[in-house]
């Protein structure tokens, strides 16, 4: 899942949360909420804690349930599912990968809805682990079998991005926009594999046709803004995001405070990322705001108390950005030991996460 933008300073790296899933991430949440998707013969007890757990975030407390349900003898399938979105959750992709190759191991040829379900976790996992010659296999395999589904075209498109096959890729890309023409968050996260691949600027051309479909909801104006906040054009953003920030729709508030800190207005931003906490008071991406903005106000100390209240509530989603300030904040105290020691355990909590080796690289070379 990108989780954030990045930005370096110094030799520092911070994160700052921009999507609240990329597409490239996100397939374990929209499969996740997923109804009807069969295979699952009997309401259990220990699988049904551990989907509820899934969806509060607890993917440690999930994991143990789905761990007892196959020791006790559960639905196989739906137990190494849920053990796999809950290893998902903690980006532990190559043990998630073999969880979900045995719930499909235990599927049988009445369940080719199951199937499918397991095989776009399987591309998550297999794109996040840099498996990309799997990832166009399985893609290619789910559009065998149903080729009118978004993600699988999204995948091999990102893949093979990923292998310098432009024109294939943009083939790809632009056969999954055909099929939902006016789904933002699919050119939003087709812009998302450009700019990981350092073209970000073929993957403007995605926003620009996404700015052409006009927005209906306050989901839709805030995608909007997000739009324009990718194109660095942040009165446009700002503009935008003024219905969704009228009716407080939470992710505009939390971009709004993004745009606050880029344009270095740190007190609106402060008040924005408060106002969060007023209505939600769990939420991490607020307290993470909150701490960039005492960052960027050279008060790493405040940070810390930000990012320790953040990590306090309950629940695994958005702690990684968290985490990984944490870092930062103790290198911008220049307390380099303490620094290295919290991202060696960040690295072997998210091991496919390219800016925490990079970070562990460069804190190796502080005294």
């Amino acid at each position: 899942m990108k989780r954030g933008t990045v930005i370096r300073k110094r030799g520092t790296v911070i994160k700052r949360r921009l999507l609240p899933a990329a597409f490239a991430g996100a397939v374990a949440v929209m499969v996740l909420l997923c109804t009807g998707c069969g295979g699952k013969k009997a309401s259990t007890e220990k699988i049904d804690a551990g989907y509820a757990a899934n969806e509060a975030s607890d993917f440690r407390g999930a994991e143990s349930l789905f761990r007892e349900a196959v020791t006790q003898g559960e639905d196989a399938v739906q137990a190494y599912r849920g053990l796999g979105i809950a290893l998902m959750g903690q980006a532990r992709y190559e043990e998630a990968l073999s969880a979900l190759d045995t719930a499909i191991a235990n599927t049988d040829d009445k369940m080719p809805g199951t199937v499918a379900d397991l095989l776009q976790y399987r591309l998550t996992c297999q794109y996040r682990l840099k498996d990309y010659e799997g990832c166009i296999s399985t893609g290619e395999e789910l559009v065998s079998m149903d080729d009118s589904l978004v993600i699988p075209y999204f995948y091999i498109g990102a893949a093979r991005l990923k292998k310098k096959n432009l024109d294939e890729a943009e083939a790809n890309f632009d056969y999954a926009v055909s099929l939902q023409p006016e789904n933002y968050r699919l050119y939003l996260d087709i812009y998302s594999v450009y700019e990981e691949t350092n073209m970000s600027g073929l993957g403007d051309e995605y926003l620009q046709t996404a700015l052409g479909i006009a927005p209906k909801t306050t989901e839709d104006h805030y995608n909007v803004g997000r739009i324009y906040f990718y194109l660095e054009e942040y009165d446009e953003a700002a503009s935008a995001l003024i219905v969704p920030v009228r009716e407080e729709y939470e992710p505009a508030l939390s971009l709004m405070g993004q745009i606050y800190l880029a344009r270095k207005d740190y007190d609106n931003a402060k008040a924005t990322y408060s106002q969060i906490l007023s209505k939600n008071g769990s939420s991490k991406d607020a307290y993470n705001g909150l701490a960039l903005c005492a960052m960027e106000q050279s008060d790493p100390d405040g940070a810390l108390d930000y990012i320790a209240k953040g990590l306090s509530l309950d629940g695994e989603e958005g702690k990684q950005e968290l985490y990984f300030n944490e870092i930062v904040a103790y290198e911008k105290k220049l307390d380099f030991q303490t620094a290295r020691d919290k991202c060696r355990k960040y690295v072997e909590m998210y091991p496919t996460d390219e800016d925490g080796a990079k970070e562990l690289k460069f804190l190796n070379t502080r005294n």
